[in-house]
């Protein structure tokens, strides 16, 4: 299990402030609070919702999507959960789990609801007693992953200890020391809390000292300069980006620092990719062929991933037979490149521009009508019928996404989420 560091963030006014109870503000723009953690290391973000109120609950679910939208690692969401509303406004906004309050009745009782709906790797039991976990153990082990502690004595419970389930502790004022010996703990996914905030600046440093990682480089066949090659690939689009080497040094920071780390064979040094260009590759999954002489690294780019500035270093064709894409998200994107061209540049007769001319209530209009003729299509005996009207829907789908300003990378996102 990799070992997370999960700094707290603590909304309020849409400020991050100091805790629960101290309203200090820490940073007026908590979005840049979470990017300085995240550029340190940290592994995800714990955000609390400490707002009062339906008005300033929406404005402080804004930050929180705002922040989900920009940051590469993922977000936690906790605080003013009362139904099942709740959660799902906080995954909704981007957050890749959500918290319930096990010192509310109400969220106990949203547990199996919200598990059921989202799934139980989605859901997070937040308990602050041992009685609280013992209570409700058989209900955060059936519907839940993992526990969040907030105090470390629970972990000493005989309840607790009993129990299978992941968690992550939320750790007072601790020694370097005392936080390397919690993250080593068998059922430790994390450990979050005000230590974590303040030795933001440590994170490489703790994430060294915690240990080594299930596949150790010895795992795997090398080649005679002892260099593995590391096919690299966008994890959203399945593009190739490029093909670099590690050895075991840039194997082991890369596992640790969660960015692409190579070994350069023709300046023989260690090369953080996006260190001099800031096209940074933040690393999503890392995984080794059936030989165990190549990896397979898939990625998100912060930018082109070629010198040269193309997107991928593969560009230059030996040769190209006719074939036509069937990638889905390939094709998606090429045909809502058509349209959003369209848009930009009217061409006379154009159907798609018919439409952007009419305006946004022709093509509700039309979106409409290609629903129903799915419905139709579908009573058909004839199958083959409903795949053309599905495509007709789909294209008039990213007419009004084009016209809305929505891609489909954020559909594919919000998809992804739930």
């Amino acid at each position: 299990m990799k070992k997370k560091l999960i700094p707290c963030i603590y909304l309020k006014n849409e400020k991050a402030v100091a805790f629960f109870s101290d309203n200090t503000i820490v940073e007026n723009n908590p979005l840049e609070l979470c990017r300085r953690f995240s550029e340190y290391g940290a592994d995800e973000l714990l955000i609390f919702d400490l707002s009062k109120g339906d008005e300033e609950h929406e404005r402080s679910l804004d930050v929180i999507k705002e922040i989900c939208q920009n940051i590469k690692i993922p977000v936690i969401g906790a605080g003013n959960v009362n139904r099942m509303e709740d959660i799902k406004k906080l995954l909704y906004a981007g957050c890749k789990r959500a918290v319930l309050n096990y010192s509310k009745q109400s969220n106990i009782d949203i547990t199996k609801e919200v598990s059921d709906k989202f799934g139980k790797s989605k859901i997070i039991a937040s308990v602050k007693t041992s009685e609280e976990f013992e209570d409700n153990r058989e209900l955060i082990e059936t519907y839940t992953k993992t526990v969040l502690i907030h105090d470390i004595n629970i972990l000493r419970s005989e309840g607790f200890a009993d129990s299978n389930i992941a968690y992550i502790s939320i750790l007072p004022e601790a020694s370097l020391d005392k936080i390397i010996e919690h993250l080593r703990a068998d059922r430790a996914e994390g450990i979050t809390g005000e230590v974590i905030n303040e030795n933001y600046k440590e994170y490489k440093q703790i994430k060294e000292l915690v240990g080594s990682y299930d596949v150790p480089f010895s795992t795997f066949k090398l080649n005679s300069d002892g260099l593995i090659p590391v096919i690299t690939q966008d994890f959203k689009t399945g593009e190739v980006l490029m093909l670099a080497y590690m050895n075991e040094e840039a194997y082991d920071k890369t596992l640790k620092s969660g960015l692409m780390t190579y070994y350069s064979r023709s300046r023989k040094e260690l090369w953080l990719k996006g260190e001099t260009s800031g096209n940074y590759q933040h690393l999503k999954s890392l995984s080794y062929d059936c030989d165990a002489d190549t990896l397979l690294a898939k990625v998100d780019p912060d930018g082109p991933a070629c010198h040269t500035g193309a997107t991928s270093c593969f560009f230059n064709d030996v040769v190209t037979y006719e074939f036509e894409e069937k990638n889905p998200l390939e094709v998606l994107n090429d045909v809502y490149s058509v349209i959003e061209d369209r848009k930009v540049h009217p061409k006379e007769g154009s159907y798609t521009n018919y439409l952007f001319d009419k305006g946004i209530d022709k093509i509700l209009k039309k979106v409409g009508e290609e629903a129903t003729e799915i419905v139709i299509a579908a009573k058909n005996p004839n199958a083959s019928e409903i795949k053309y009207e599905i495509s007709d829907f789909l294209y008039h789908v990213m007419v009004l996404m084009v016209e809305k300003g929505v891609t489909w990378d954020e559909i594919m996102t919000e998809l992804s989420r739930r």
